[in-house]
């Protein structure tokens, strides 16, 4: 593995993360702010008394933990189903900013609480509501954001929209509900690239791989559900953490030209081997379509022996075929 390198410094650039109280947004926001960005947070819990669900964060732990990396950011309480409410945040944006905004990071997503209450049931058996809880505060408000992002970065011809994935997109993983938004997810960043593009603005779509959020921990730990995804789930020895993530987005906004990269699929852990990217522990994760993980994740005595197996990409007819017929571990 090619030394780290630091961070490029974002100093002057103005950031906004959606979904900030936790998890991935959380390590994001952390990271793009330690890097030097203006960074403003969403979320729709201020303090620990507007907390409903006891793993959920808040936008004043997000803004201590920023605080403790030497960083700067502004909390704004959002409800992303609430459009009223977003556009209200850009205009705040465009009034303290002057009209600049340099990155979005479509991140927030509500779906979470549902998935975990329909898990194992078939999409005919789930409450028709699992499809709005997976894809209002997801991806219809991932087109909001962008749409009121588009219209402060097209006057400025400069911007780069990042919208959070999975790949749930690729293979079912989650269900129905899930799968068909995450790809949609995907296609959306790839349309807005088109259109985009005449303007300078970037727009794509990452797939970080297994995170360790505090959802996803508890969700693999709990899960009865045998099947070959969730055992892959479960081997934890290559999963990202949220501040990786975070670091990976922190050195693609600092690049010169990420229009190179416009209405393109990018994975986390390949853009972390090229710029040298590596987790508050010094690891870099393999990417979820490299021969490392794949063999690592399907026989696990490997693990033991990790330098020995190339980091090289396998196509992804290839990696679909696996998940779906991965052995029991």
């Amino acid at each position: 593995m090619p030394e780290p390198t630091p961070v490029p410094p974002l100093d002057g650039k103005i950031a906004l993360v959606t979904g900030a109280t936790r998890g991935i947004g959380k390590g994001i926001a952390i990271a793009l702010a330690a890097a030097g960005a203006t960074t403003y947070l969403t979320g729709r819990s201020t303090t620990s008394s507007d907390i409903t669900d006891p793993i959920s964060g808040t936008l004043a732990d997000t803004q201590s933990a920023i605080k403790a990396a030497g960083g700067t950011c502004l909390i704004c309480q959002v409800d992303h189903s609430n459009d009223t409410q977003v556009e209200q945040l850009f205009q705040r944006i465009k009034e303290e900013q002057n009209g600049q905004l340099d990155l979005l990071v479509n991140n927030v997503y509500g779906g979470v609480r549902a998935i975990r209450k329909q898990a194992g049931k078939p999409f005919w058996a789930s409450e028709a509501s699992l499809w709005d809880a997976c894809n209002n505060v997801g991806l219809r408000s991932h087109y909001i954001a962008s749409r009121c992002a588009a219209q402060l970065m097209v006057p400025r011809q400069q911007g780069l929209i990042i919208t959070i994935s999975s790949w749930g997109g690729l293979a079912p993983i989650f269900g129905v509900a899930y799968g068909t938004g995450k790809s949609a997810c995907d296609r959306l960043a790839a349309e807005m690239a088109v259109e985009l593009k005449p303007h300078n603005v970037t727009s794509i779509s990452l797939w970080p791989g297994i995170v360790g959020t505090e959802h996803i921990t508890e969700f693999v730990e709990q899960s009865n559900d045998d099947n070959p995804q969730m055992n892959m789930m479960r081997t934890k020895f290559n999963w990202e953490s949220p501040l990786f993530v975070g670091r990976v987005i922190a050195a693609l906004a600092a690049q010169p030209n990420t229009m190179l990269l416009s209405g393109k699929l990018q994975i986390a852990a390949e853009l972390a081997k090229k710029y040298s990217v590596v987790d508050e522990k010094d690891n870099q994760p393999a990417s979820m379509r490299s021969l490392k993980y794949l063999l690592q994740s399907v026989l696990p005595k490997l693990q033991e022996h990790t330098g020995l197996i190339p980091d090289i990409r396998i196509p992804w007819w290839i990696l679909l075929l696996t998940i779906l017929n991965a052995p029991k571990l």
